[in-house]
Formats: C-alpha cells, structure tokens, sequence
C-alpha cells in the first residue's frame, strides 16, 4: 500500500512539473519574442555594439533657407578609424575624410590634393556618422527606445538636438536617422541605402 501511494504521489509530482514546465516556457516565449525570433532588447544591444560597418547613405539638410543633397560612402572601424566620401553632388564628388586616432586627413581624390590635420578640435564631432550616435545614446542617460510597427525607434536628445534611429526589426539593420538640430533651426534626414555590419 504504502508503495502504490508512493508511486501514485511520485507519478503526479512528475505530471505537475511537466505541465508547469511546458506552460512556463510556452508563455515565456510570447511574452519575449519578438519577429524574427529576437525581442527588442536583443536589437537595441546588437545595435549599440556595432564594432564596424560599410554604408552608403542619402543625406537630406533642410534649413530654413534651403534643402541640400548628398550620397556619401562611410565607413567605421572601432575605435577611432573613420571616413566619409562624397559621391553625389558630381561638383564636390571625391572628397574624402578620413580620420584615425586625433588625425584628421581631407582630400580630393579627382584633384589628387589632401591635408592633415593632428590634434584636431572638432574630431569628434560628427553627426552623421552613425558610431557618433551610438557613442551619445550610451553615454545619454535619457536616452530612450519605443517599438512602432516593424521598427524600432532609438532616440536620445543632447545640445539642443533631437536625435531618432529607425532600426527594422526584421533585419535587425538600420533604416534612417533623423536629427532636429534646434541650435541651427536645421533637420538632417540620413537613409541607410546600404550597409554591412561586420
């Protein structure tokens, strides 16, 4: 008798534990994900570790005077390597910056001219370089992030600017970014056309 009771209690225990653990995981598993398999969280810090990237970017600059257009080729290499060429507008296609450590080089490579600049005092300053905003929405500690539809929108405000990244949840890449420069009374719009997180 004592022995059925045993086995009787030990099979329920087992029966309760499975169903517990079942449930347990199935619910955990809608609550958290999110897509693709990958809930935000895990895009926001895939996002925000990015050690180096290729992209080609439509850059849109609208003052209160005019609206201005440009295709650049960036790059980034972490820590401190970085560049940007111009490829559209054709007047100024072939300006490259570049810089590495705390030297800045600036050349045109259709005129075959460059200077470089050490110890530059602006190096840091770039706000079209997509690193600049993940180095800012780190250091933020306002910054913020909300899902809308298939995105997800990563925005921080810092000197009179507000700025937001539109990341696809789908490809986990980003699709632009849009800075309110009030200081300036200018907004910047920046397309990822295409990029290659490596």
């Amino acid at each position: 008798m004592k022995k059925k009771t045993i086995f009787i209690l030990l099979f329920i225990f087992v029966i309760i534990g499975v169903i517990f653990f079942t449930f347990f995981k199935v619910n955990t598993s809608k609550n958290s994900k999110i897509g693709n398999n990958t809930t935000s969280q895990e895009i926001i810090d895939y996002i925000l570790n990015i050690n180096s990237y290729e992209a080609e970017i439509q850059v849109e600059v609208n003052s209160n005077k005019n609206t201005n257009k440009y295709k650049i080729k960036q790059e980034y290499k972490s820590p401190n390597e970085s560049s940007q060429e111009i490829l559209e507008p054709s007047n100024i296609s072939g300006i490259k910056i570049s810089k590495k450590d705390n030297k800045l080089k600036i050349e045109n490579t259709n005129l075959n001219l460059s200077s470089i600049y050490e110890n530059y005092e602006y190096l840091s300053e770039n706000s079209l370089d997509l690193s600049s905003f993940i180095k800012d929405y780190k250091e933020d500690e306002k910054s913020i992030w909300k899902e809308e539809k298939d995105q997800i929108i990563m925005q921080l405000e810092r000197e009179g600017k507000e700025e937001k990244l539109f990341v696809d949840r789908t490809t986990k890449k980003p699709v632009k970014l849009e800075i309110d420069d009030r200081n300036k009374k200018a907004m910047v719009y920046i397309s990822y056309n295409e990029i290659n997180i490596r």
